[in-house]
């Protein structure tokens, strides 16, 4: 198994407020996609909605200002099974955001691309807590066909 890996360093916030980010309808909705609904409590799915489909993800571990995961539970093959996790910490003036996409089968092209997706996503999740703006879905940097 394979995973995709990021590590992005946010100012101006504190763990709490990017863990806030993440689990919240309206947090999630200011930097992944606008199109967002579902339950965030441990156990709930959340519904991602894209141009292309979406992501159904359920809630599995929620430590506030520290730690965040979620099982895919449905959404194209290569998703389905594997686990987003995020873990939060302080170093400085940064809160580090250390992204974990893990349990893919193969490196293949798709996972190329989801990898520089995430990256995208993950800078319009710090520009979200930086500056108050992101730039979710469909506002994001397309990079193909897949979007």
């Amino acid at each position: 198994m394979v995973d995709i890996l990021h590590r992005i360093g946010v100012t101006n916030s504190s763990p709490d407020k990017v863990y806030d980010a993440l689990t919240t309808i309206d947090g999630l909705a200011g930097w992944w996609t606008r199109d967002t609904t579902g339950s965030v409590e441990q156990g709930g799915v959340i519904a991602f909605r894209f141009v292309p489909g979406g992501f159904d993800m359920r809630v599995v571990e929620l430590t506030p200002g520290e730690r965040v995961a979620w099982l895919v539970v449905d959404g194209p093959p290569e998703w389905i099974g594997t686990t987003v996790t995020w873990e939060l910490k302080q170093e400085g003036d940064y809160t580090i955001v250390l992204f974990s996409h893990t349990g893919w089968r193969e490196p293949n092209e798709f996972m190329h691309h989801c990898s520089t997706k995430w990256a995208i996503f993950l800078m319009s999740l710090k520009s979200l807590l930086e500056t108050g703006t992101g730039s979710p879905a469909p506002d994001d940097v397309m990079i193909s066909d897949w979007h």
